[in-house]
């Protein structure tokens, strides 16, 4: 279709992927007819080109504006020489910095065999050129929006960000048999200072697969080399404050060769292996990340690919189809497999159109789950330092955990709910494998159908609703680190034999896989059940019980650490207050000897609760008796009553029956709780409907 006035399609953004990949015949004549439209009838307008991105639009209209003749010569402005040479001069140090690392461009498997590079500042003065495809000289030439019209300079400068223009995207026609990849170079202060652009021919089919392909290649690599050649500034920046500061020069040399170095890598797309291949699987080129991972210490011959892949492994199967994607597969070096994601990308040849190969990136499967666990924050925080308390005991729990974290076995923390049985198997885990993930399942709150999938990952396609690409599980996720089960007793017991197998053999398969993953992880688990008790009523396998329990740790609860209560309280509203930016709050004798008097059924989750909730209701930075929770100031009304009762000189414990005890306990509850008759009767221990009756039965008024 041709465009016209009535072409009001939604257009593509020019940083979007799919704007710069997505490239058709009827796209290309489609800009084609549209800008000889808009060049004919100036009241034409290319924000309504379909085709056509907004921002190259937008620069179109003000190229016509700037009076730009589109079939004129693009060497139409030219500094004198003494202006290009002193432009050369300020440029000099970004100028020495760029060219070895432009050069490095010619050992690119993956270009093409037709390209330029160039370097300019952000007038569009060309300060450096490079390439096959360079026939002029362009010194002293000036290339922006002002002179040329719309250009992948202009438009990197505009954005702000990398960008790709393809042929007639360009205002100028001396430019349509271009595609460009433009990335900005900034300074220490964000400052855009220069462009580096790389240009490839269009020859045949310029809206073929093979430029897709390319596309996606140059705007990766011209980012790239953007990138190293900003590293390589800021090195030279510290590098002078060092030669200033008198430092020695053989230190700084020693830096810039190391920034080189990392250089390699950058070029290579990120920091994974990337091994390029023919279509034979032999190893043309490769760095040095590859090469550590395959074990290798220089190529010949019979470097091939397929030694170090197993006789299963369908990976050539997939690049001489010409593949263009992920797939997981274990690499072999020696004795030693370790599974890797493979991305292939496949080299096609510029003018056959031929497959010739694939690029390879070996991406280890441990350096991604472990990014996804710190994305999901299976990260520990805490350590046994943070841990508070006085009690006798619960020092020697502390001290016991420090001494089995050593240990390689399994540990079993058992403690009622609010003890700090997390807390305790963080601190195990910084204790042992501090840069490993931390995994963390909740066996009580996770469905029993979602349990399975969780622990074990599933391959993609293996049920309903299952993501395309599968998922690793908790399991596989924790290798080389620490996997905890909080509330191992609410784990379903056909799932009970699937861990202890994986626990046995250190092997996990996915749901729907065909084969086991070797794992390392050390597992922590913790309940606040009486495990033996359920393994004597069938309800835990004996088995995995005394797999668990290897080590056993035994956590008291808040009501046996009465010493313990002041010192968390007090911390509580100290770290609360500080959380807000507050002066610390002070707790009155009161108060204090209410909060020591109580039980705690809920321990220090409980008890942290009570001190925000008192801290968010005291005035004048006290928290006094009335600002704590009701179910104390209740609990210890109903103490005093009793207490009244027992300690009476009349003999009034001798005749007071239990009814008038009753009564006067649900009085105190009722007006301690504001007549709420739900909180009323969960202090009492007693239901609702229970409550009422008594309420009536005694007729007592609300």
């Amino acid at each position: 279709m041709i465009l016209g006035d009535a072409c009001t399609a939604p257009q593509e953004n020019l940083l979007s992927t799919h704007n710069y990949l997505n490239w058709t015949q009827e796209r290309w004549e489609g800009i084609l007819e549209f800008k000889r439209k808009f060049l004919q009838n100036p009241r034409e307008d290319p924000r309504k080109c379909p085709y056509l991105s907004k921002e190259v639009a937008n620069s179109w209209i003000r190229s016509q504006e700037h009076g730009i003749d589109p079939n004129g010569s693009i060497m139409r402005r030219q500094l004198s020489p003494e202006q290009y040479q002193k432009v050369l001069n300020e440029n000099k140090v970004l100028i020495d910095i760029a060219r070895p690392l432009i050069d490095t461009f010619k050992n690119m498997a993956i270009l093409s065999s037709g390209y330029i590079a160039y370097l300019c500042n952000i007038d569009g003065v060309f300060l450096l050129q490079a390439g096959e495809m360079v026939r002029v000289k362009h010194e002293g030439v000036v290339w922006n929006e002002n002179t040329i019209g719309t250009c992948a300079h202009s438009m990197c400068l505009q954005l702000k960000q990398p960008v790709h223009l393809m042929g007639p995207e360009h205002y100028s026609v001396h430019l349509h048999n271009i595609m460009a990849s433009a990335a900005p170079i900034t300074n220490e202060d964000g400052e855009i200072i220069a462009t580096l652009i790389l240009g490839q021919p269009l020859k045949q089919n310029p809206w073929g697969e093979y430029f897709v392909n390319m596309r996606s290649h140059t705007l990766g690599l011209i980012t790239a080399l953007a990138s190293a050649v900003e590293a390589q500034l800021r090195q030279y920046k510290t590098n002078e404050k060092l030669r200033v500061s008198n430092m020695n020069l053989q230190i700084a040399n020693h830096d810039i060769q190391r920034a080189r170095q990392t250089l390699e890598t950058t070029l290579s797309l990120i920091d994974e292996g990337i091994i390029t291949i023919d279509i034979d699987g032999n190893i043309i080129n490769i760095n040095q990340e590859g090469a550590r991972i395959l074990g290798l210490q220089s190529l010949d011959k019979t470097s091939n690919i397929c030694n170090y892949l197993p006789k299963q492994s369908r990976v050539m199967n997939l690049v001489q189809k010409g593949f263009n994607g992920d797939v997981e597969e274990t690499i072999v070096s020696g004795s030693d497999e370790q599974p890797y994601f493979i991305n292939i990308r496949p080299v096609i040849d510029n003018f056959t159109n031929q497959n010739e190969g694939a690029v390879l990136k070996l991406t280890h499967t441990d350096k991604l789950n472990a990014l996804v666990a710190s994305r999901t924050g299976a990260v520990a925080s805490y350590r046994f330092e943070d841990i508070i308390g006085e009690n006798k005991e619960f020092k020697r729990c502390i001290e016991l955990a420090r001494r089995f974290a050593h240990s390689k076995e399994n540990i079993l923390i058992i403690g009622e709910s609010g003890t700090g049985k997390e807390l305790f198997a963080q601190a195990i885990h910084n204790e042992y494998r501090p840069q490993g993930p931390f995994m963390a399942v909740n066996c009580a709150a996770m469905p029993r159908e979602l349990i399975e999938s969780e622990l074990f990952g599933y391959e993609g396609g293996s049920f309903t609703g299952a993501e395309r690409k599968g998922r690793p599980g908790k399991i596989e996720m924790a290798n080389g680190g620490t996997l905890f089960l909080d509330e191992v007793g609410d784990m379903p017991l056909e799932l009970q034999a699937v861990l202890l197998r994986a626990l046995e053999d250190k092997q996990v398969m996915r749901i729907g896989g065909r084969s086991y993953k070797k794992v390392d992880f050390r597992l922590l688990a913790a309940t606040n059940k009486d495990l033996y008790k359920m393994v004597q009523e069938k309800q835990f396998r004996e088995d995995l019980y005394f797999r668990l329990s290897v080590l056993n740790i035994n956590l008291p609860p808040l009501r046996e650490r009465r010493e313990d209560i002041e010192l968390f309280s007090k911390y509580f509203v100290e770290s609360y207050c500080q959380k807000l930016g507050w002066n610390p709050y002070k707790i009155s004798p009161e108060a204090q000897r209410l909060i020591n008097e109580y039980d705690w059924p809920g321990n220090v989750r409980q008890l942290q609760n009570a001190m925000i909730y008192a801290v968010n209701s005291a005035q004048d930075e006290i928290i006094k008796v009335e600002n704590l929770p009701n179910y104390i100031l209740v609990d210890s009304s109903i103490k005093k009553v009793s207490s009244d009762i027992n300690n009476s000189d009349d003999g009034l414990s001798d005749v007071l029956n239990l009814g008038e005890l009753e009564k006067k306990a649900i009085a105190v509850a009722l007006a301690r709780t504001n007549n709420d008759m739900f909180d009323a009767s969960m202090l009492l221990g007693i239901s609702r409907s229970t409550l009422y009756r008594k309420i009536k039965e005694y007729g007592i008024k609300t």
